[in-house]
């Protein structure tokens, strides 16, 4: 029993959720900034983003599992249906329960901001709950899994980035702000940036597989490069961001934000030094975690001073 509670925990893979949790995070706090707060919606963003990764996660393991991707010689941790652990029927199952469960959340998250929003803008929210359940099992499930295209990159820059900042601050009834552009690419680009590294892990197990991701596309040289432009375009725009919130509000602590973000300049320098690809699995893990605490960091910042 213990054993296989563990599996799934496993399979859910934790270790990615406070990436996802950034955008949110940070697009609660700009609407908290702006005037506009509800605990029930911030929670709910929290609930229907933790089961979105989730999902994502769950959906990975079986699509990459049902496609032979998931075998003796990838490098990264174990999945489960890989190991045995969990097998592919019991899988897909959970696919079809958390995208239940998912649905459910976001509905909610749509109900209890209804009253801020349009008509208009409840049915849009509600499409686009389907597009992110839709992007979350389409990433490595069925013939056109997008992610076997080279478009996995491009689809995490928009949910994560784009979608998650964007779309978390609309929810408050609050209209678009031109600000809200600069940390979308940030958490965008730094997501995208842990996808590339994975990618850049796993480049001779998917190419082999013909899971044709970007970095398969342009090789590894070149994925480095890409990954160096990832990562100072995304710094460059949490900079501005920062100097252009502290420019309106004067706080000399939202530059607290920027702190962890320095770290990148010596993971850069690692990642180009970097010759065996298992040696990628600790550098993804550090970069997710610099954006969810340059998020966090900031969030606290706009809550409590």
């Amino acid at each position: 029993m213990v054993k296989t509670i563990n599996a799934w925990i496993g399979a859910m893979r934790l270790r990615t959720l406070p990436l996802s949790l950034s955008g949110i995070l940070v697009g609660s706090a700009l609407a908290y900034f702006f005037g506009a707060w509800d605990i029930l919606i911030f929670s709910m963003s929290i609930s229907t983003t933790i089961l979105f990764q989730i999902l994502s996660n769950l959906a990975n393991d079986f699509g990459d599992s049902q496609k032979g991707t998931d075998n003796e010689q990838r490098l990264g941790p174990d999945r489960a249906v890989q190991s045995g652990a969990i097998s592919l029927f019991q899988m897909k199952i959970a696919v079809v329960v958390v995208s239940l469960l998912s649905l459910l959340s976001a509905s909610l998250l749509i109900f209890f901001s209804a009253a801020m929003l349009s008509s208009t803008g409840i049915w849009i929210y509600f499409g686009l709950a389907i597009l992110s359940i839709l992007a979350a099992i389409t990433y490595t499930v069925g013939k056109s899994a997008y992610g076997y295209f080279g478009l996995g990159d491009l689809m995490v820059f928009l949910f994560f980035g784009v979608l998650s900042v964007m779309g978390v601050f609309g929810l408050y009834g609050e209209s678009f702000r031109g600000i809200l552009v600069l940390p979308a690419i940030t958490i965008g680009l730094w997501s995208a940036a842990v996808l590339n590294l994975n990618n850049m892990r796993d480049v001779d197990n998917d190419r082999y597989s013909e899971k044709r991701t970007l970095v398969v596309f342009m090789g590894a040289t070149n994925a480095k490069y890409y990954h160096s432009f990832l990562i100072l375009f995304g710094f460059m725009s949490w900079l501005f961001f920062i100097v252009n919130l502290f420019m309106n509000e004067q706080n000399g602590f939202l530059y607290l934000a920027l702190i962890p973000s320095f770290w990148i300049f010596r993971h850069l320098k690692k990642v180009f030094l970097i010759k065996d690809p298992i040696s990628f699995d600790g550098e993804l893990k550090k970069v997710a975690l610099v954006t969810f605490f340059s998020s966090l960091i900031l969030a606290l910042t706009l809550f409590l001073t």
